[in-house]
């Protein structure tokens, strides 16, 4: 039984995990090399994520610079980040690429914010399947005959608590999001 619980809440870690990922990539006023952590760069023909053939690095709070391990990828890093929906600039002066994160204007920060929401509530559905999952899982062992009606209803207790946890977590992380949009 024990078991089950842990299946679930890693399950659930790895829900709230990909938020953190997928909040990466969200633009916020601040530089941040997570920015680019989708962008993928056409390196010898395969797609190729920038920070396996570049140097990122934030040398201020509104400037990325990226550095090519190898001189020909200037314009393919630069395509790739044109290409991208993050609306990023890159200039090109033949050693580094710099970013200039512009400051976001208050309707950009407000759609970030509704596209944070969005990904929020995908994550709190994802935590209740996960929980639906479990329940089932359980309800098939009662039926099976394995397991005691009492030991079911504490370990249902016991998901649901943990369920409401996650869901909590999920609530913070994106409440400190949207601060970070929202902040000038």
């Amino acid at each position: 039984m024990e078991s089950i619980k842990a299946a679930y809440e890693e399950r659930m870690k790895k829900t709230v995990s990909a938020l953190h990922d997928e909040f990466n990539a969200i633009r916020t006023g601040r530089a941040s090399p997570a920015l680019l952590d989708k962008v993928r760069v056409d390196y010898y023909g395969q797609k190729t994520p920038l920070s396996q053939v570049a140097t990122i690095s934030v040398p201020e709070a509104r400037l990325i610079v990226i550095q090519p391990w190898d001189r020909s990828l200037f314009s393919e890093i630069e395509k790739a980040i044109l290409k991208s929906d993050l609306g990023l600039n890159p200039s090109n002066d033949g050693k580094v690429l710099r970013i200039a994160i512009p400051p976001l204007t208050e309707q950009r920060r407000k759609e970030l914010v509704k596209t944070a929401r969005n990904i929020a509530e995908q994550s709190r559905v994802a935590i209740r399947n996960i929980r639906r999952d479990g329940l089932e899982e359980l309800k098939k062992l009662q039926s099976a005959g394995g397991v005691a009606e009492d030991a079911v209803k504490k370990e249902e207790t016991e998901l649901q608590k943990l369920t409401d946890a996650y869901i909590a977590q999920i609530g913070q992380i994106l409440e400190t999001k949207e601060r970070e949009i929202m902040e000038v």
